[in-house]
């Protein structure tokens, strides 16, 4: 585990020392080596990681909201990189129910034993539970969450026993606002978080994320990219288009398909624009993408 990228940002030694005598208070169990993991970029923002380390520290958990590509979940494995945990991932949906988080009976060895879901194991290795779209999730899954997230730290098995959560068990919940099939979080869970309100991308943090994954990107062109980014962000905000086409992942994978060969312009149709379904809103993206990305442009203009 390096802290070198926490030094960089400014981040309080005081709590980088703190996150140090975490890990080492709580070391990680054999086998779950596949369970760590390591971003490929790290999240970038002091003020935010401070909020959320700190957090972490007191043993609350977090809620994470905001607009699409703010980096929510990028922040999750970040925070389970730093403190050195095992991640488990819950992306909560209409079906999502209490087996997919505790587990379910099976039939094993001539009996039937409890085959262990994704949170109960979470709280019995100390992992960092990271609960994606959790505004999706149905009463019957909440329900299973409310005493494990708050001052008890129990998940409660029907027919088998009580779990205690790992005292370096954490949850981290994201959410979105104004996706389908998304609701308002009832104020008991909410209760029982910490909130981050992640702020909108800057220029800087797309620097930052260009730079990181494409470091031989040239300057030109990543001020390009980074303001297409943050014209379609500006549309978006202004509800003159959807946030459809407001896609970082979108957007990166475009500039790798510029590093294989395929032309800029030709690169963020696949990667930005062809996500608008809507004739009228792909338009409106297409004019944005031809004032920032030259037709004539080829891969040697990019890197």
């Amino acid at each position: 585990m390096n802290d070198s990228f926490l030094q960089e940002q400014g981040v309080s030694g005081a709590l980088i020392e703190s996150v140090r005598k975490f890990r080492e208070s709580y070391p990680v169990a054999e086998g779950l080596e596949n369970r760590m993991s390591t971003p490929e970029i790290p999240f970038f923002g002091k003020e935010i990681l401070e909020m959320a380390i700190a957090a972490l520290l007191q043993g609350e958990n977090l809620l994470l909201t905001g607009e699409k590509a703010t980096g929510k979940n990028v922040l999750a494995e970040t925070l389970a990189y730093i403190f050195g945990r095992p991640t488990y991932n819950v992306s909560f949906h209409v079906n999502t129910g209490s087996a997919e988080l505790i587990g379910t009976d099976t039939f094993q060895n001539q009996e039937v034993t409890l085959r262990k879901g994704s949170i109960y194991r979470c709280a019995e290795e100390g992992g960092f539970g990271i609960l994606d779209e959790i505004n999706m999730a149905k009463n019957d899954a909440v329900s299973v969450l409310h005493a494990a997230l708050d001052y008890r730290r129990i998940i409660d098995v029907p027919g088998y026993d009580k779990i205690p959560l790992h005292p370096a068990a954490r949850m981290i919940g994201t959410m979105n606002y104004g996706y389908a099939g998304t609701r308002e979080l009832n104020e008991a869970l909410v209760s029982r978080f910490l909130v981050i309100d992640m702020p909108p991308l800057t220029e800087e943090t797309l620097f930052y994320l260009m730079q990181s994954k494409f470091p031989d990107l040239k300057p030109a062109a990543r001020e390009a990219l980074a303001g297409l980014y943050l014209d379609l962000q500006k549309k978006a905000k202004q509800a003159e288009i959807t946030t459809r086409a407001l896609d970082l992942r979108g957007l990166f994978g475009a500039i790798g398909t510029m590093r294989q060969g395929l032309s800029p312009y030709l690169a963020v149709q696949i990667g930005i624009v062809n996500k608008c379904f809507d004739l009228f809103e792909k338009e409106i993206v297409r004019d944005v993408v031809r004032t920032r990305i030259p037709e004539e442009w080829t891969p040697q203009d990019i890197f």
